[in-house]
């Protein structure tokens, strides 16, 4: 069963940073485009940052300067370095792999943005 397990989350202030990891099992990570969303409350869950297997990355412009992913096929692990936090980036963030027809997401780890 594919497992992807995230970590690094937690309570932060305004202007600091946080980086997720996303550890995945199971699969064969480096034909995946690996994702991550998030998803506050009220709120549908939204892309942040995507890297594809071939190394293309895009970004939510809510993001865009702030955040950057990045992946390492040996780890079977990506990763979401998060810079200058504000408020608004408060969510329950979702690690997404995704290839063809398959879709997996983890369980989602909280980020919580102090101001």
């Amino acid at each position: 069963q594919v497992q992807l397990v995230e970590s690094g989350g937690g309570l932060v202030q305004a202007g600091g940073s946080l980086r997720l990891s996303c550890a995945a099992s199971r699969l064969f990570f480096r034909l995946f485009t690996m994702g991550w969303y998030r998803q506050a409350p009220g709120k549908q869950r939204e892309l942040v940052a995507a890297a594809t297997s071939g190394g293309s990355t895009n970004y939510a412009d809510s993001v865009k300067g702030r955040f950057a992913i990045s992946r390492d096929n040996a780890k079977n692990t990506v990763y979401l370095q998060m810079n200058s936090l504000k408020p608004e980036d408060t969510a329950v963030y979702y690690c997404n792999a995704h290839w063809e027809t398959s879709d997996y997401w983890g369980q989602g780890t909280q980020v919580t943005v102090s101001s």
